[in-house]
């Protein structure tokens, strides 16, 4: 098996990655990345300027290729929740990174989504959350290696589920 070098979380808006990212890294003296913000930082916008400004395919465009030229080594990735929509960049995170799904059922995502019109969520304009919801998680579950039900988890137990599903994978 080859070694992996970066810690890759995927999952909807709202899973978690952020959150859990940064403690895992730190459990794991590891450097943490949250593309988002790396996104933001290289376009000079807001993930929400960008959508409302160029449209949610040019968005996936910019994050693709954001994504796609990161050199990373022995660093825990947070990605946007849209990320899976290039196959592209999920083969790149996936060259040196194990890739961890924090799966939540809809009715928690509604929950945890009070922020939808600022939150940069890559969405159409006439698509209903529950048909985003629909439509990725079956590309969630194409890329990942682990999956790790964070629904009704704190973000500790989630951070615990995490450490012992890479535990027992040595």
């Amino acid at each position: 098996m080859r070694e992996v070098q970066n810690i890759v979380l995927i999952g909807m808006p709202g899973a978690g990655k952020s959150t859990v990212g940064v403690l895992l890294a730190k459990s794991l003296g590891m450097a943490f990345d949250d593309t988002d913000l790396l996104i933001q930082q290289q376009d000079g916008r807001l993930l929400q300027a960008i959508i409302n400004e160029e449209g949610v395919q040019r968005f996936l465009e910019i994050e693709a290729d954001v994504v796609s030229s990161l050199q990373r080594k022995d660093t825990v990735i947070a990605t946007g929740g849209s990320v899976v929509y290039s196959d592209r960049a999920m083969h790149h995170l996936k060259e040196n990174g194990l890739v961890i799904y924090l799966r939540i059922g809809f009715e928690e995502l509604e929950k945890r989504l009070t922020n939808m019109a600022t939150r940069g969520i890559a969405i159409g304009s006439h698509q209903s959350l529950y048909s985003l919801y629909c439509e990725r998680i079956p590309l969630y579950e194409k890329y990942a290696d682990i999956i790790i039900d964070s629904s009704s988890q704190s973000v500790e137990e989630t951070l615990k589920r995490i450490l012992e599903a890479l535990d027992k994978r040595g």
